[in-house]
């Protein structure tokens, strides 16, 4: 109960926001404010900046709201940024709904709708792009708004979320909101630094509370006991895993406890595979608990896609028949624009006849129309049971009754992992409509070896922190050098939060130093002698250990070079003798070094595993022996497997069946000579009064300690010196690649070449440039430029997914010229320790060669694995990338086939997915 001093102060307040824009906002949106969001709006009114972290559905898009509302009031611009452009579109359809069309305006890259309104919504990145080309929209600006600013934690999209808060005018009032994360203040703080008086709002309750369940067969239990009020997990779960797992251990082997023997030591309670409930039984029980709308997490496109059809197969139907026709309609006016011709190549007609039941997909794969049909009708309330992929978490407002996880394990682009805590509050956060439920429902389905209480720890975690991603690129750098100039911009850039982060790290580190410095100390007492300095006498010890190393390194190094004139010398077609090691055998040489970098020449070779990689000196214990050579294929490819298949059957047809066996060390690779350093240092330490004492292995065991605690502490301080200043570092070795290939001068200005590479945002921004330079797309048409760009957007899922062959011709030329161009600045990078280049992937280039010159959808994808809503996305990006070569070329030629290319690429199914 407030005292009489809290409710005086409180009605104080009231009747303060009554005569505010606050008082004012709050009466156009007509509802009562959560006092996190009214302690952010009064942040705001007083000219502070806001970092807003609340649950997911808690309502903390209120506050930018206000930010708009007070742009207006006072005249000013407000831009509302975005991570992805559905959710600009969503936010952009929100915002005309309160201001007006002719008042908002939408920017996505692909789409411009009045884009000097005064309210703007935007990507994230093309706000960016408008900061470093100074463009004149800025004027006038007074609020940006950062939705889903968590996101600058995503490796992909994270730097352009640093680089708007660090470049935005000194007079912009920012407002961050955040998903929940553990170093708010932290977080605060940088912006603090970076943006002056910032606010910092942390709100952990969830407006609608959630609990949590594990489906067993067709019976639900709770995951805590009293329903969640505490965290102590059910033990009625408990004991069902401890069955489970009794089980499994007295089934015979090799039987998946099927067998007879396993049913006589069944436990009466065991539930088994008969645990696991069936897709189309949780839909139906869910619908019978009153839990509909659902959402179902599936980690997998093809496990989202039967899901629907086993539902339809065991005939669940969610809606009434006038439902039925009403979303019908809707969906076929939604896709009315696509060609008939496509309708059956796309899925169509078993899409709407699960849309009309009420179940569906979403996931990447779908074509955006449908994906955003399914959206909007789940958001009516007509389609009641989704499933979808763990993007759907990360994008637009699409909450539910109930959220489904099927499991609790994903695969991560590299194995099958975890789930963590902050992804399973990212998913479940879906559940709880406000306004709408009283309460959200999150259901982890039972399967075998659950162990209930992993569970409980990831829905009561609650350490989800904020990581930068933050890392220069190559187009950063040449924008900010031409603003700024190299030091400023050296300066701007230790401004990020990543090296914020860093440098709150390395007090942690200092820490330790002084723990061990204080250790060191007590070492030197234990080795005391009295015979003499036991410190100066251990150091004669290591002094001896060190030279005997050096020398050995020495006689190493001759072998070294010996080896690497093995290597300068081989011609392609040769077929080689490696020597020992882990990789001992036989190889062919497929390209030659002709310009080895520090680390000594690097052939490309292809071993007897069809395997094409560099041959180093680092894997050789000695040198290569040519044992004979054999003739490349005319037109060999080395991204082919079939190429690579016959090359190395004609390997293992031209060399011997015996493997090669390593190299025995003789007396002829020579014995230690007698050094006189060496011989020094010996006949000091004999003569030194400690090597008489009789304890003095006992004093030298503490010395090495003292020694190994010594070389800790040094590399601990040595990592303190790397972290300070370690973004700026990166910043310098970027530069370093531009110096050398002339984008920045000898005066460190920014050079015509480097105009153009500031116009080329994209992820191979300096491939790009280097391609455009060395001509290498000269002459192609638009199809064939299409086709050869479609090799930088596109990224195969699976490390195994098959490799077509490139397309002949002046497509296949420059293809290959532009993998020699990657692989001429990959070497470029590595000597200047950088890697930030992913190489191209020509997977998609026959495809989008076919779509370019105009073949139906159905004949693109034929041949293929890839889904159309792929297709669409990658031929999305693609434009964009072609919109940056108009921009960026000065070749007449290449402007005309990227504008053709942007014609043939942008119709059909592609052009309807992009909202006009």
């Amino acid at each position: 109960m407030p005292t009489p001093a809290e409710q005086y102060a409180a009605a104080r307040l009231r009747q303060a926001d009554d005569r505010s824009e606050l008082g004012r906002f709050r009466e156009r949106v007509g509802f009562e404010l959560d006092d996190f969001q009214l302690r952010s709006c009064r942040a705001l009114e007083a000219g502070r900046g806001v970092l807003v972290a609340a649950p997911t559905g808690a309502g903390k898009t209120i506050v930018g709201e206000f930010a708009v509302h007070l742009a207006l009031a006072a005249g000013r611009k407000a831009f509302y940024t975005t991570p992805i452009k559905a959710l600009s579109n969503q936010k952009y359809a929100e915002l005309v709904a309160v201001h007006g069309s002719d008042r908002v305006g939408l920017l996505t890259g692909d789409t411009t709708v009045n884009g000097e309104a005064d309210v703007v919504v935007m990507t994230t990145e093309v706000l960016r792009n408008m900061l470093y080309a100074g463009s004149p929209t800025l004027a006038g600006l007074g609020f940006v708004v950062m939705d889903e600013v968590h996101y600058l934690a995503d490796r992909f999209r994270g730097a352009v979320w640093e680089e708007v808060i660090i470049h935005l005018p000194d007079d912009v009032r920012l407002v961050s909101l955040s998903a929940t994360v553990s170093n708010a203040e932290e977080f605060g703080a940088w912006l603090d630094t970076v943006r002056g008086d910032t606010e910092v709002v942390v709100e952990e309750h969830r407006p609608v509370p959630l609990y949590q369940h594990v489906l067993v067969g067709n019976r639900m239990h709770d995951l805590f006991v009293d329903g969640g009020e505490s965290t102590r997990v059910n033990p009625d779960l408990l004991q069902l895993a401890r069955n489970e797992e009794r089980y499994e251990r007295n089934a015979p082997a090799g039987r998946g406890g099927r067998g007879k023997s396993a049913q006589r030591h069944q436990p009466r309670h065991h539930i088994g595979r008969h645990g696991v409930p069936r897709r189309s039984d949780v839909v139906t029980q869910l619908e019978r608990a009153g839990l509909l709308p659902a959402i179902t997490f599936i980690f997998s496109r093809a496990g989202c896609d039967a899901a629907v059809k086993q539902c339809l197969d065991a005939g669940i139907r969610l809606t009434t028949p006038d439902e039925a026709d009403r979303i019908r309609d809707f969906a076929e006016e939604h896709t009315a624009d696509i060609p008939p011709a496509d309708l059956d190549v796309l899925g169509y007609w078993a899409w709407l006849d699960g849309l009309t039941r009420g179940v569906a997909a979403h996931h990447a794969g779908l074509l955006p129309s449908f994906k955003e049909v399914v959206e909007q009708l789940f958001a009516a309330g007509l389609v009641r049971c989704v499933f979808a992929t763990e993007t759907l978490a990360l994008g637009i407002n699409m909450p539910a009754r109930t959220v489904v996880l099927e499991k609790l394990v994903k695969w991560n682009g590299e194995t099958h992992a975890d789930i963590t805590p902050g992804e399973f509050t990212q998913l479940t956060g879906r559940a709880g409509r406000r306004g709408i439920d009283v309460e959200g429902h999150a259901v982890v389905l039972w399967h075998p070896n659950l162990d209930p209480r992993s569970v409980a720890g990831l829905a009561s975690t609650r350490t989800y922190p904020l990581r930068s991603s933050f890392s220069p690129t190559y187009n950063m750098a040449v924008n900010l050098v031409a603003q700024v100039g190299q030091q400023r911009a050296r300066e701007v850039l230790e401004t990020s939060f990543a090296q914020f982060q860093a440098d709150r790290a390395v007090v942690g580190l200092a820490r330790q130093v002084r723990t061990h410095e204080e250790a060191l100390d007590g070492y030197a007492a234990s080795m005391t002698c009295h015979l003499g300095d036991f410190a100066e006498y251990a150091g004669l010890r290591r002094a001896i250990k060190d030279r005997e190393a050096e020398l050995s390194r020495t006689r190493q190094s001759g072998q070294r070079a010996a080896t690497a004139q093995s290597l300068e010398t081989v011609r392609t077609g040769d077929v080689l003798r490696v020597p020992g090691g882990r990789r001992a055998g036989y190889v062919v040489v497929v390209e030659p070094d002709r310009s080895p970098g520090l680390d000594g020449p690097k052939p490309y070779v292809l071993g007897q595993d069809r395997q094409v990689r560099r041959l180093t000196l680092a894997e050789l214990t000695a040198p290569v022996e040519q044992v004979t050579s054999v003739r490349l294929p005319k037109g060999f490819n080395a991204r082919s497997p079939q190429s690579r298949r016959d090359l190395a059957s004609t390997l293992r047809t031209a060399v011997p069946h015996d493997p090669p066996r390593s190299r025995k060390r003789g007396a002829a690779d020579g014995a230690p000579g007698e050094d006189e350093r060496l011989v020094e240092l010996r006949r000091a330490m004999r003569a030194h009064p400690c090597h008489q004492c009789p304890e003095r292995e006992d004093h030298a065991r503490w010395g090495e300690r003292w020694a190994r605690l010594r070389k800790e502490t040094d590399g601990l301080l040595k990592r303190i010196d790397g972290r300070t200043s370690s973004v700026a570092r990166t910043f310098d070795r970027v530069c370093g690649v531009l110096s050398e290939l002339g984008y920045l001068d000898e005066h460190a200005q920014v050079t015509p070449d480097g105009e153009r590479l500031r116009r080329l945002y994209s992820e191979h921004d300096l491939l790009v440039a280097e391609c455009l330079r060395s001509g290498a797309w000269r002459g192609l048409d638009g199809p064939g430029l299409a086709a050869v760009l479609s090799a930088l957007v596109y990224e195969a899922r699976r490390d195994d997914a098959r490799l077509p062959q490139p397309p002949p011709g002046a497509v296949g030329d420059a293809l290959d010229a532009t993998w020699r161009e990657w692989t001429r600045l990959d070497a470029i990078e590595r000597e200047h320790r950088l890697s930030t280049m992913r190489q191209p992937d020509p997977g998609l280039a026959p495809a989008m060669l076919r779509w370019a010159r105009g073949q139906s959808l159905d004949a693109v994808l034929r041949d293929g694995d890839l889904a159309a809503g792929d297709f669409v996305r990658r031929c999305k990006q693609l434009v964009d990338l072609l919109g940056q070569l108009l921009g960026a070329s000065d070749d007449p030629g290449t402007r005309k086939a990227a504008r053709q290319a942007v014609d043939g690429v942008l119709r059909g199914v592609v052009a309807h997915s992009i909202p006009g």
